[in-house]
């Protein structure tokens, strides 16, 4: 029996950050499929910190009137993101979450431990895509539960702001499996992690 991947995947700075100073990364345009993950994954992982605003954010998505602005964000939503909210609307979602016990949007499971998530994994099905937050994923990399780190990273220096990597533990080497150089000077790295 073959064992899913987790797939993580994060937008940073050259400098690794993934929040500005005002705690978002202002400088990514869009949210949709940015890792090209639909065609292989059937579910997604989040952190409990990141789950509220992430279902917030693609609920409010779904019911916004074509060419009609974000209530949350002001902007329009770009063809990507509508894409990956009907998407994400019909796959499960799992929170890694002590506190957590609710949420709002249907095919949402709690997990309570590691073990949990790697219980998961052990389950039938194509690959989970591990949206974060940062504690999250770097408490799964340290656990050794993630099969593969998928960065964008912007041709900017943040400055000031939260570092992906800023409670990591022990040191972990990576695998780079790809580069690609993308619009506007960005450039995807996707890394086994071993």
């Amino acid at each position: 029996m073959s064992v899913r991947k987790l797939i993580a995947g994060m937008q940073t700075s050259v400098d690794g950050k993934i929040e500005g100073p005002d705690g978002y990364a202002d400088w990514v345009e869009g949210w949709g499929d940015n890792y090209q993950l639909m065609p292989q994954i059937d579910a997604c992982l989040l952190g409990g910190g990141m789950y509220p605003s992430h279902e917030q954010y693609w609920t409010a998505l779904e019911e916004i009137e074509p060419g009609k602005p974000h209530p949350l964000t002001g902007t329009v939503p770009t063809a990507a993101e509508v894409e990956w909210a009907r998407f994400a609307a019909r796959i499960p979602h799992y929170v890694l979450s002590n506190t957590l016990t609710s949420a709002n949007w249907p095919r949402t499971s709690f997990l309570r431990s590691l073990d949990d998530v790697a219980a998961i994994k052990e389950e039938s099905g194509q690959d989970i895509y591990l949206i974060g937050g940062a504690r999250t994923t770097v408490s799964l990399i340290d656990a050794g539960l993630v099969d593969e780190l998928r960065l964008q990273v912007h041709p900017l220096i943040a400055g000031v702001g939260k570092a992906l990597f800023e409670t990591t533990g022990p040191r972990r080497g990576l695998e780079l499996q790809s580069c690609e150089q993308l619009d506007d000077g960005r450039v995807s790295l996707i890394y086994g992690v071993s």
